[in-house]
C-alpha cells in the first residue's frame, strides 16, 4: 500500500490486519499517521520511500503483492493551484511509477486505485446529482486534473497490458484520525475549532455543498475493491460516497449542536479551485461490489467529535459521543 501512514491508509491498514492480510507499507512519512503504524509490527512492514523514488519497484517486487493499493497523493486543492507542477509530479507521475512497477511483477496483482469524486465533475449546470460515473468530466483544480489522470492512466494500462484493478472515486471522506488536508478537511476544520474553542471558519457563503462519507465505510469499499470478482473485466472507476449533499453552514451546526459549545461562525474569502457542490451516485458500486455507506452523518461525527475531544476530558468526549 502507497500512502498507508496517510487518514483513510492508516485505518485501512489496520483493517487489512484485522482480517490476518500482510500488509507492506510504502509512504515518505510526512503524514500524522506514520506514528501509529510504526508500533503495530507483526505481519506489517514499512518502507519510508516516496513513490517516485527509484527504489519503489524493488520494495514492490519484494512484497510479491495480491492486491496493490495505491492511496499515496497531493490532495489539498488549494496547493494544487498554487504549484502545479507538484502536483502533477505527485499524482500522476507517482501514480504512473506504481503501476509501472505492477505491470512488471511475476504475479500479476489487482491495483485499486484512491481517486477523486466530486473534483472530476463538470461544468456543475449541467450535471445530474447525485452524479454517476458517466456524469460530463470538467475539473476546475490541477488537483482534479491529475487525478482523473491517474484514473486514466490505469484504465489505459488496463487495456494495454492487462492489469487488472479499478479506481475508487471518493467523496470527502471524514472521521477519527484525520489530519487536515483533502477534501473534506472542513471537517476537521471545525472539529479543531470545536475543540479549541475558536470561532468556525467557513471559506465563502457557506451554501456550497459536499458528500460526506465516514472513513470506515471508505475502508470497507477498499475491502471490496480488493476482495470482489466483479472488479475483474468491470468497469474502471467506482464512486464511494453516500449520494446525500450537506452544506458547509448545515454543518457548521450540526457540529455546534452535537458538541455543546456556543461558538461563533465568521466568513472568509472563497477558496480558488473547489467545487460549488458536489454528490455521488454510489448505485453502480453496490451493484457490482456489494457497498453500501452505512454510517449516519450524525454518528459518524459524533465518533469524530469523540476521538478529537478524548484528550479534553471524560465529560466533554461522553457528551460528543452520545446520540
Amino acid at each position: 500500500m502507497t500512502g498507508g501512514a496517510g487518514f483513510i491508509g492508516a485505518a485501512l491498514v489496520g483493517r487489512l490486519l484485522g482480517e490476518g492480510v500482510e500488509v507492506t507499507v510504502v509512504d515518505d512519512g510526512s503524514a500524522a499517521g506514520w506514528s501509529r503504524l510504526e508500533p503495530l509490527g507483526g505481519r506489517l512492514a514499512l518502507h519510508r520511500l516516496d513513490v517516485r523514488d527509484p527504489g519503489l519497484p524493488a520494495v514492490v517486487d519484494g512484497a510479491a503483492p495480491h492486491v496493490l493499493f495505491h492511496l499515496a497523493a497531493q490532495v489539498d486543492v488549494g496547493r494544487s493551484v498554487a504549484d502545479p507542477l507538484q502536483d502533477a509530479s505527485v499524482n500522476v507521475l507517482g501514480t504512473l511509477a506504481v503501476l509501472e512497477a505492477a505491470r512488471h511483477l511475476t504475479r500479476p496483482a489487482r491495483v485499486v486505485l484512491a481517486a477523486s469524486g466530486g473534483s472530476w465533475h463538470g461544468p456543475e449546470a449541467a450535471l445530474v446529482r447525485p452524479t454517476p460515473e458517466t456524469g460530463a468530466r470538467g475539473p476546475v483544480s490541477p488537483y482534479g486534473l491529475s487525478k482523473a489522470a491517474g484514473v486514466d492512466y490505469l484504465d489505459l494500462y488496463r487495456h494495454l497490458h492487462g492489469l487488472e484493478g479499478c479506481a475508487l472515486a471518493l467523496a470527502n471522506v471524514y472521521g477519527p484520525g484525520q489530519d487536515g488536508g483533502g477534501e473534506a478537511a472542513v471537517v476537521r476544520a471545525f472539529v479543531e475549532a470545536v475543540a479549541t474553542g475558536c470561532d468556525l471558519l467557513v471559506h465563502g457563503d457557506g451554501e456550497q455543498t459536499r458528500d460526506l462519507v465516514y472513513v470506515d465505510d471508505v475502508v470497507d469499499a477498499f475491502w471490496r475493491a480488493a476482495t470482489a470478482p466483479a472488479v475483474a473485466g468491470g468497469p474502471a472507476r467506482y464512486n464511494i460516497g453516500t449520494g446525500h449533499e450537506t452544506t458547509v453552514n448545515e454543518l457548521a451546526r450540526l457540529l455546534l449542536h452535537r458538541s455543546g459549545r456556543h461558538l461563533g461562525v465568521r466568513h472568509g474569502p472563497a477558496r480558488p479551485g473547489e467545487v460549488r457542490h458536489s454528490s455521488l451516485d454510489p448505485t453502480l458500486a453496490a451493484d457490482r461490489l456489494g457497498w453500501r455507506p452505512v454510517t449516519t452523518l450524525d454518528d459518524g461525527l459524533a465518533a469524530t467529535l469523540a476521538w478529537r475531544l478524548g484528550g479534553a476530558g471524560p465529560a466533554e468526549a461522553d457528551r460528543a459521543g452520545r446520540a
